[in-house]
């Protein structure tokens, strides 16, 4: 399993709201993007933790070189300078949450 995912962190169908107040509560802000089929955000680094959720569709993340899918409800920690990266692996839209420490 890997050390950045925990699966059904929140129960589906994924609230918004539901994730904003519990990262709110973890120190974390909460955003929403929503990407078209094949998009890709490749090698990013922060200076900062960051935490990102499925809402609806499917990620594949790459973080240090580490390579999950995420489901709605799952959630994968960012440690402050990680490389990382996040492609909609979903024949559709894929929404999903991030937030920032």
């Amino acid at each position: 399993m890997s050390e950045h995912l925990t699966r059904r962190h929140f129960s589906a169908p994924v609230e918004q709201g539901h994730v904003a107040s519990d990262w709110q509560a973890r120190g974390y802000s909460c955003r929403l993007f929503v990407d078209p089929p094949g998009q890709r955000w490749m090698d990013f680094v922060h200076q900062c933790n960051e935490l990102v959720t499925v809402v609806e569709g499917r990620l594949e993340m790459i973080v240090a070189d580490e390579q999950v899918f995420m489901e709605p409800g799952d959630e994968v920690f960012i440690p402050k300078g990680a490389v990382h990266s996040v492609i909609n692996a979903h024949a559709g839209v894929s929404k999903w949450l991030f937030g920032y420490d």
